[in-house]
């Protein structure tokens, strides 16, 4: 009996690794999460960037200080930015050679590295400073969704504050649209996972980071203290203008 010649075996790695490719750092769906942001091309694989923040390191204070913004943003999120544009050239080299072991291996520092990537660009953008409409209440369609789904803002504060300060070790507390429910809920994630991975019919509107190195050196080990003033300079236009663009 005829068995498998080892070329044959190696294009169907080759097949099964492309695919994988194809499924892990598609350009669409990674540029969809990041809303609307355009990867770089640079030899055939998808690079990404360390986005500007729309404001100065300090204008978030006294609610979150300048210091933490700084280390935040130049420190962690680069880290998460360079360390995923690395796993994807190595996601290349893998696909190329047909080593689909390789690519199995590498989904672990794709999703936390580019989910840490995804989270803060969202992050960034949920954030406004006090003097330029920071904090002031939602507005519009969303604030009456956040009355119809929650009873009040203040029960959703509440809610997303108990939630985030509950959540063991580190990870994300998020207002989220269920796009197919149509109607607004509060979930939670683990590490740097994006809200994508709790399924694909969420929607980030507002996304809380509760690691440790986004209020530690303010707050020390008092998570609740954090929470309770972030939401002095959250960004509800920005999410008030997701939502619309969702639930249309």
């Amino acid at each position: 009996m005829g068995g498998i010649s080892p070329s044959s075996s190696h294009q169907e790695n080759k097949r099964h690794a492309a695919m994988a490719l194809r499924t892990l750092a598609s350009k669409k769906t990674l540029a969809a999460a990041l809303g609307g942001a355009r990867p770089l091309a640079t030899r055939g694989v998808a690079t990404f960037t360390l986005p500007d923040l729309p404001y100065d390191y300090g204008a978030l204070e006294p609610a979150i200080s300048g210091e933490i913004m700084r280390l935040h943003h130049q420190k962690h999120h680069a880290t998460y930015v360079a360390n995923y544009n690395k796993a994807l050239e190595q996601l290349d080299a893998a696909v190329s050679k047909g080593d689909a072991s390789a690519v199995v291996q590498l989904q672990g520092a794709i999703k936390f590295n580019g989910g840490g990537h995804v989270n803060h660009s969202i992050f960034w953008k949920n954030l406004k400073p006090a003097n330029e409409g920071g904090g002031e209440p939602p507005h519009g369609k969303l604030g009456w969704a956040i009355d119809e789904d929650f009873g009040s803002f203040d029960k959703l504060v509440k809610k997303m504050n108990a939630e985030g300060a509950a959540l063991q070790g580190s990870g994300w507390v998020w207002l989220a649209l269920d796009k197919e429910a149509k109607k607004l809920s509060v979930e939670t994630t683990a590490n740097q996972d994006p809200l994508v991975t709790k399924g694909a019919n969420l929607i980030p509107l507002l996304g809380i980071d509760v690691w440790e190195h986004a209020y530690y050196l303010q707050y020390k080990n008092v998570r609740p203290d954090y929470l309770n003033n972030i939401w002095k300079v959250v960004n509800w236009k920005y999410a008030g203008e997701e939502y619309e663009n969702v639930a249309v």
